[in-house]
């Protein structure tokens, strides 16, 4: 692989002009079809087969007035007044007459008042699904309540069809991207040579995310999918384009050094590394496709893409930058001797200094190294406690899908849930739908059969309301809600969902069949779902780890120890998100309203993506390990060396992740939050804790078996030569010739 890569680069920087123009016609052909062909993405993560579901698709086909999207506006009177009062009244009356008017709207419910009197709401039908709500009916809505907050009562709004926006691009991303470009420059030691993975990779994403934009008029894709792919795009391509011009600069340090070959080359090793690390996250993303859920495979599928677009990138678009800018990414120290006026790249005058030493490697690094080294042992011993430490809270791990209380608390759906909470309790949010399908029941048993059901769910501890049955057109569906006692975020709710559905063999004995559904229902659903796919998720990502990485390092000991690793990494993050998310732990200085559980498809998404950035770091840092074990046969110094090399750009570029993940963690939206935070920690968890600090104590406790690999294994195992082992000699640019004074005797 490495000398196709060399020679790959070598055509690419010497054809610079065709490869960049090839890029940019790429992103202006990809561009305006993201624009101008885009669908509408859903805030909706559904799932087929779950019980919730098929209730839905129910209702969509014998019942479609209660399938459409509701808006529920909340009302309360000014202090010390009540809605039944005159003038409130009245003025409530004429702005849901309003809104009855607004296009698209099927029905406006009936008013429902708090027993204080002061709180109310009222149901808004619409004719289509949630998720289809135009934005203008949306804004029609609030304006028809302008006489209801005249009269001095506020308005708010919750229900299905008023999900908020998704929004990125805020201040925030904007400051990891400023932060990330400020580590670039520190790990470079040039501001130039910052701005190029930075340019770089916003080509890269900006093609995977209209890309994205473009697939999404033609499948369903929810906001979160496009939000993954500009976070792990933007996260992975600086980190890519990092690998390979930190591998060039250095290379340049030496004044001998020719420039086309010195591209050539970190292509073909730190390139290596990048398209083997890039491959690792491009299969862990393809692997959500395992878990069966449609939205989690698309999002990996979308995130997938923008992974491979960033490792075309950097090993195409990265090479014909760097050929253009030649000698000016040479280190001032090495420019000497550099002849002025020289056009092309690698020209210099035999004047130069030469060197006659290999660059010392980083003095931080090499620090580190022995330190780490010194007493490997105790430093595995003390890691893996403190890692297992941070991984307590993960065992009372709950997932779920956030409710309108995790959003921000200036948001119209927070103080709508906060409304309805202090007016009917806080189980009237987690408001359930009973659906039942008496198609098979006799028309004279039908009205007892939900009669019956009704009786028996209002029985039940955990309720505090049965509503009456509300069946359609034909009498062979019947809805009736349920209001339980607890919160949708609460555990108490979740066994009751369970305890309701423990109801069905009482109606199959009549010939119906019940569903328990609604938001809350979905949510619970969703959570069990994806706890039931987590076991075999993990089990893949872990033999995907061995497998790829025995091919990479011809080793069976370096492969176990990284999955490991990895294991102790994820659980830490997962305990990490559980303090601050579920338990509540520093909601103030994250700006995070309420704790509830942990989104439901976080823990799979963490897995994926982390797995994929964690065999990155372990590739780049033991692929100067090995490569230096490979030259010298020295097990012990190949750990100090590697550390050395490739330290200091590990951490650079494991600070840039956390940068631009951790920008995201101030997004509004309370799923893209969780996942920044989540993706955040556990990078810089991993990078720190485990690969910079278990990895090289327990290289050193493995020695030289840690290279050892069976026969057998050995003669099946393809040779990838990431180390560039394979390359030819190094070229230096031929000096030019001094001019040779002749002896007067000689004229």
């Amino acid at each position: 692989m490495a000398s196709r890569l060399y020679d790959w680069a070598r055509w690419a920087a010497r054809h610079r002009g065709r490869v960049v123009a090839a890029w940019l016609l790429l992103l202006a052909v990809v561009g305006t079809l993201g624009i101008t062909l885009h669908g509408k993405p859903s805030n909706e993560f559904s799932v087929p087969g779950i019980e919730s579901q098929r209730a839905q698709d129910l209702l969509e086909k014998k019942f479609p007035q209660a399938a459409g999207g509701t808006a529920r506006v909340v009302f309360a009177a000014p202090r010390g007044t009540k809605l039944t009062d005159p003038a409130p009244g009245a003025a409530l009356g004429a702005s849901l007459k309003k809104a009855a008017a607004i296009p698209g709207v099927l029905q406006v419910g009936k008013q429902t008042v708090s027993p204080g009197g002061r709180i109310g709401y009222a149901d808004v039908q619409f004719r289509v699904a949630a998720d289809q709500v135009p934005q203008s009916a949306k804004d029609a809505l609030s304006a028809s309540m302008s006489e209801a907050r005249r009269a001095g009562m506020d308005v708010e709004f919750g229900g299905s069809a008023m999900q908020p926006k998704v929004e990125v691009g805020g201040p925030a991303e904007v400051v990891g991207v400023v932060v990330a470009f400020a580590v670039l420059a520190l790990a470079l030691g040039s501001l130039v040579a910052a701005g190029l993975p930075l340019i770089t990779a916003l080509v890269g994403v900006a093609i995977g995310v209209l890309g994205v934009q473009f697939a999404s008029g033609f499948m369903e894709m929810t906001n979160t999918a496009t939000v993954l792919a500009l976070m792990i795009g933007l996260a992975v391509g600086i980190d890519y384009a990092l690998f390979i011009i930190s591998r060039h600069r250095e290379q340049l340090a030496d004044p001998d050094q020719d420039v086309p070959d010195s591209i050539a080359r970190a292509v073909a090793t730190a390139g290596g590394a990048v398209v083997f690390a890039g491959a690792t996250v491009i299969v862990a993303l393809a692997a959500l496709a395992v878990t069966g859920i449609p939205f989690l495979t698309v999002m990996g599928l979308a995130a997938a893409g923008t992974v491979l677009l960033a490792v075309l990138v950097a090993v195409s678009l990265v090479p014909a930058v760097l050929g253009m800018l030649g000698e000016r990414l040479r280190p001032k120290r090495a420019r000497t001797g550099v002849a002025e006026g020289s056009t092309s790249p690698g020209e210099r005058t035999s004047r130069r200094p030469r060197r006659t030493a290999e660059r010392a490697p980083g003095a931080w690094g090499l620090a580190w190294a022995k330190a780490v080294t010194r007493k490997p042992l105790l430093v595995l011993i003390a890691g893996t406690i403190g890692l297992l430490a941070l991984a307590l809270p993960a065992r009372d791990l709950r997932l779920g899908l956030p409710s309108f209380a995790s959003q921000p608390a200036d948001s119209t759906q927070h103080k709508s849930y906060g409304l309805l909470t202090e007016g009917f309790g806080a189980g009237f949010n987690a408001t359930l739908t009973a659906v039942v399908d008496t198609s098979r029941v006799p028309v004279a048993d039908r009205a007892a059969t939900v009669s019956d059901l009704r009786a028996s769910l209002a029985a039940d501890r955990g309720v505090a309301a049965v509503a009456p049955a509300v069946p359609n057109a034909d009498n062979t569906l019947s809805v009736v809600s349920v209001v339980p006692k607890t919160g949708p975020d609460a555990r108490a709710t979740t066994d009751l969902v369970h305890r309701l559905r423990a109801h069905e063999p009482d109606v199959s004995k009549a010939g119906g069949t019940l569903y328990i559904a609604g938001a809350t229902a979905a949510g619970i659903d969703v959570s069990a779902k994806l706890s039931d796919v987590l076991p075999l998720f993990i089990a893949v990502i872990v033999i995907l780890a061995l497998i790829l990485l025995t091919v990479a390092f011809r080793s069976v000991l370096v492969p176990l120890k990284a999955a490991l690793g990895f294991l102790l990494s994820i659980a830490a993050s997962l305990g990490v998100t559980v303090w601050v998310f579920q338990q509540g732990h520093l909601n103030g200085l994250l700006d995070i309203p309420s704790a509830g559980p942990v989104t439901a498809f976080l823990p799979v998404l963490l897995i994926g993506v982390l797995f994929g950035l964690a065999m990155d770091y372990e590739v780049f840092l033991v692929s100067r390990m090995r490569e230096h074990h490979e030259h010298t046969g020295d097990a012990a110094e190949s750990v100090t060396h590697g550390m050395a090399s490739s330290g200091r750009v590990v951490s650079a570029a494991a600070l840039i992740m956390a940068a631009v993940f951790g920008g995201f963690i101030f997004n509004h939206d309370p799923i893209i939050k969780s996942i920044g935070f989540a993706l955040s920690i556990g990078v810089l968890i991993d990078a720190f804790l485990v690969r910079m600090t278990l990895v090289p104590a327990t290289m050193a406790l493995l020695d030289r078996h840690a290279w050892r690999l069976p026969a057998w294994l050995d003669r099946i195992t393809p040779n990838v030569d990431i180390e560039g082992t394979t390359l030819p000699p190094r070229a230096t640019p031929a000096a030019v010739p001094q001019r040779t004074e002749v002896p007067e005797t000689v004229r």
